[in-house]
């Protein structure tokens, strides 16, 4: 039975690459083959790939210090950490708030077949992930070390107890995320905010590794006698990486206990998390007048509220705001920067600030398609807005209204944060050409995601992140901002910036109007065909 549960929980997390959601069949043996062979090609080549480089930059120097536990506590929580990003959601989706949990519990079933399989779920994933970064750190030690039958077998030993660290830290933060999800009254805000956290986390890691290893290699042995009078367990993890074997036979028993701990835990939380349903709050009723409202207000009022209720389509169409928003706010405390950066580039000139201003600032705010998805989101409940006394033009308009919104106030205030470095004169030009490009991106997403809806999806995560509609208006916006660019830098010899941004806003009003009218004219018309 536990072999069963298990291959149904491993079909689950790739059943991707087994199942296409979007024609609702299974693929075919060759899709299988290709999709699995790109995915191994990701993880081995490009992240293995990228952490064999960072092993090769920390290790040289640690063990010329003679701190070779050192280097392997680095590693591993960083694989820990990498483990941890990679199965936390996983583990809170899986292990407690899983779609069949009321199904599998009515079955007769032993419950501690049910945990146990979601476990080793979680733990192959975990063990996925840390690997990715364990497995080229340790290759790289042992090329740099005399080969012993024992050091390889230690170094498989420590890869293995790494994952078990990352099997007991996901379980105790994903029961976590769980206990804290039934008190949410509003979830889609605690997730987007919790996947920003994990992606600014990400990137500060990122761009500050390099200063980070520099600054532990001049100071290895003084980090060391630190670590090993201050966390003996890390010294421990240390030791057990380098080949030490009564550290690994500690370290295996300490996590050990905390597995067979955090087990028998979690047998015990585990039907009252699993079985429960949302708080739901006591509210006492209360009479009160209703305002009414407009047919266009109520119609983009329903548009907010799938935004804002909807995770997925907040954080993929709707990044942008939080690029634009932080791009006005970097403008405000650096911008007297980039007058300096640009006289330091001989090759531009010097009134081509306004220009590349304006590229960049379209360049973030093409981060919104909030419309490319919006009527493939309607799925096989679009007879609700066809049943309403609306006409398409309505529908389309709230959807194109709501994207305007959402782009054009945060896009408005990082224009104005270019008065920083720029005259009154050349922030209107450019603040022109940003509305401008945010309407005729938002136009044509939504023209795209008329011609190109696809309503017959059963993950909702199909039309936010593998259509076509979305995938044409993310990267046109990107092309468009770097033509906007890279045309100036081309004819900046025969034109000066002011007269290129406002021929540019006339070209993109243009565009726009012609996209606009195809919208009332086809836009309507394919929409009333779905």
């Amino acid at each position: 039975m536990l072999k069963v549960l298990l291959k149904k929980q491993l079909s689950e997390i790739f059943r991707g690459y087994f199942y296409d959601q979007r024609k609702n069949k299974a693929r075919s043996k060759g899709a299988t083959a290709a999709l699995l062979a790109l995915f191994l090609f990701g993880v081995v080549c490009v992240f293995g790939g990228m952490f064999t480089s960072l092993a090769q930059s920390l290790c040289g120097p640690l063990v010329e210090a003679g701190t070779d536990w050192l280097y392997f506590v680095v590693i591993g929580f960083l694989a820990a950490f990498i483990g941890l990003f990679g199965s936390v959601f996983s583990t809170y989706s899986a292990l407690y708030l899983a779609r069949d949990n009321d199904l599998l519990l009515s079955m007769p079933i032993p419950i501690r077949l049910i945990l146990l399989s979601r476990l080793l779920g979680v733990y192959l994933m975990g063990l996925l992930f840390s690997a990715v970064a364990a497995v080229p750190a340790v290759v790289v030690y042992r090329m740099r070390v005399p080969l012993t039958v024992s050091g390889i077998a230690a170094s498989v030993v420590w890869v293995l107890l790494l994952s078990f660290c990352v099997l007991a830290l996901s379980c105790a933060l994903g029961w976590c995320v769980a206990k804290f999800s039934q008190k949410m009254k509003n979830k889609s805000y605690a997730t987007v905010l919790l996947s920003l956290l994990f992606l600014g986390l990400y990137y500060t890691a990122y761009f500050k590794a390099q200063s980070w290893i520099s600054l532990l290699a001049q100071n290895a042995a003084q980090y060391g006698e630190a670590i090993r009078a201050r966390a003996a367990i890390l010294y421990g993890l240390g030791l057990a990486g380098q080949g030490n074997w009564i550290a690994l036979l500690c370290v295996a028993a300490v996590l050990g206990a905390v597995c067979v701990l955090i087990y028998r835990l979690l047998s015990r939380s585990f039907l009252q998390i699993a079985a429960a349903s949302a708080s739901v709050p006591k509210t006492r009723y209360r009479e009160k007048s209703v305002r009414s409202k407009s047919v266009s207000r109520a119609l983009l009022d329903r548009e907010f509220v799938r935004f804002t209720s909807n995770p997925n389509y907040m954080l993929n169409c709707g990044f942008g705001i939080l690029l634009l928003l932080v791009g006005g706010v970097l403008l405000l405390l650096r911008g007297d920067r980039l007058s300096m950066l640009m006289s330091a580039v001989p090759s531009v000139r010097p009134d081509a600030l306004p220009v590349l201003l304006c590229a960049a600032v379209c360049l973030l705010a093409s981060g919104n398609d909030m419309t490319a998805p919006s009527v493939s989101l309607e799925g096989k409940t679009l007879w609700l807005l066809r049943s309403l006394p609306v006409t398409p033009w309505q529908t389309l308009r709230a959807k194109l209204s709501m994207q305007l919104l959402l782009t054009g106030v945060p896009a408005l205030f990082c224009c104005v944060c270019t008065l920083r470095v720029l005259s009154v004169l050349q922030t209107a030009l450019l603040t022109l050409n940003v509305l401008l490009f945010a309407c005729l991106m938002a136009a044509a997403g939504l023209y795209i995601g008329v011609k190109r809806a696809n309503l017959q999806w059963t993950n909702e995560i199909v039309p936010i992140k593998q259509s076509a509609a979305v995938f044409l208006a993310m990267f046109g916006g990107w092309l468009y901002a770097a033509l906007l660019g890279g045309a100036y830098m081309a004819l900046s010899a025969y034109v000066g910036s002011m007269v290129y941004l406002a021929a540019s806003a006339a070209v993109t009003a243009v565009l726009f109007a012609l996209t606009y009218r195809g919208l009332r004219t086809k836009g309507c018309a394919w929409f009333a065909e779905l």
